[in-house]
């Protein structure tokens, strides 16, 4: 896997992933569930690797990081 997603991308997933993580606290029933989902861009900051960005052949990585494996 190279690493396409850079870092003001990764920031933004962060802090992305973590808003919508926070719905399990904030919502209540069974909609609290879709908090969850938060732990996608979570991911894919972590690994820097997103697989929609290969499918479209985009990269916010620096071309140093593309060569780089994760």
């Amino acid at each position: 896997m190279k690493a396409n997603v850079g870092g003001i991308d990764r920031v933004i997933r962060i802090i992305l992933g973590l808003a919508i993580l926070s719905l399990l606290y904030f919502l209540e029933g069974n909609a609290r569930w879709w908090g969850l989902i938060g732990l996608l861009p979570l991911a894919t900051a972590a690994f820097k690797f997103c697989p929609p960005y290969l499918l479209f052949g985009w990269s916010t990585a620096p071309k140093s990081e593309e060569t780089k494996s994760a």
